[in-house]
């Protein structure tokens, strides 16, 4: 049985496709929307637009690497989050689509959230089927969220802890454009962060299982202006999201002792990040960047879960 995923984020447009019988993605295909140099991100109707041009031409392309025909329920990201009120109209491109197909076909059509297809990657990559059906701690990392959320047995995602103004990758994304590079600029921070040897003593912000992270920009630019590197910089604020992270599940742990803790979203595929989290929380599970970023593998995934066609998937 496979099953087509459709996700419409602010970042990127991507397509998956998932074989139950496997248990595997069998293929997927993402394209970054464009941003113009300097800029950080797009406006929502830039974005839509973006996707409207951009699905057609990716469906050619899955088309082309497995039959279509075969696919027997859809899954798509409607919306950013679970919580009332969350809305961005980027998503209504992927719905549309995602609805078009299914009722052209006939088949189910499951709704999501970008969100819980991020955590459903992340588990996937993670662990295969093993760490669904668990209670989890999960960090949603990305340029929109900076979440500390608990996973029930269920599946179903509560916010504990947030970033009170800043995200993470709003202040690595920032800092790369600062340096010249293209939105988002992620890659090229953690690129220039690992050619610095020197030792860092990273700072943060944190209250019980909140963060602020706006003062993170400030000091990066500060350090700039005062003559340090552009490799030292970065890696100050890499260190300093990974500590910040540190601290609030140091402090999740305390109320949730013993849950294992998945960390997706985009800036966890930081090497840097992760190295430096996996030696202080033993229980942490990171997963390579394909799953990490903005995907539809995940909504994929808990399409086939919603419609009762879940394997024994094995990583």
């Amino acid at each position: 049985m496979l099953i087509l995923g459709f996700d419409t984020s602010n970042y990127a447009t991507s397509l998956a496709v998932f074989d139950t019988t496997a248990g595997e993605v069998v293929c997927d295909c993402k394209q970054f929307l464009p941003v113009k140099s300097g800029q950080l991100g797009l406006r929502q109707s830039d974005a839509v637009f973006h996707h409207t041009a951009a699905l057609p031409q990716l469906m050619q392309t899955i088309a082309k690497q497995t039959d279509l025909t075969r696919v027997e329920a859809v899954g798509v990201s409607a919306r950013p989050r679970d919580v009332e009120g969350s809305y961005m109209p980027c998503f209504l491109v992927g719905l549309n689509a995602a609805t078009a197909f299914a009722m052209a076909r006939g088949i189910p059509l499951v709704q999501t959230t970008h969100q819980q297809g991020h955590v459903a990657a992340a588990m996937f990559a993670a662990a295969g089927s093993a760490l669904f059906g668990r209670e989890l701690l999960v960090f949603h990392v990305s340029g929109g969220t900076t979440d500390l959320l608990h996973c029930d047995a269920a599946g179903h995602l509560k916010c504990l802890g947030t970033s009170n103004d800043l995200y993470a990758g709003q202040a690595v994304d920032r800092l790369g454009v600062h340096l010249g590079y293209g939105f988002p600029a992620g890659a090229q921070v953690s690129e220039l962060a690992s050619r610095c040897d020197e030792s860092i003593r990273p700072r943060a912000s944190v209250q019980g299982m909140n963060c602020s992270l706006s003062g993170l920009q400030n000091q990066c630019e500060r350090l700039l202006q005062e003559g340090r590197s552009p490799e030292y910089v970065c890696k100050y604020c890499l260190l300093c999201v990974a500590e910040t992270l540190r601290r609030m599940c140091a402090a999740a742990q305390g109320q949730y002792p013993g849950l294992p803790v998945v960390f997706a979203g985009g800036v966890m595929s930081s090497d840097l990040v992760r190295q430096y989290i996996t030696h202080r929380i033993p229980q942490a599970h990171f997963v390579p960047g394909k799953f990490a970023s903005d995907n539809a593998i995940g909504v994929s995934i808990l399409a086939a879960k919603e419609v009762g066609a879940w394997p024994n998937i094995s990583v």
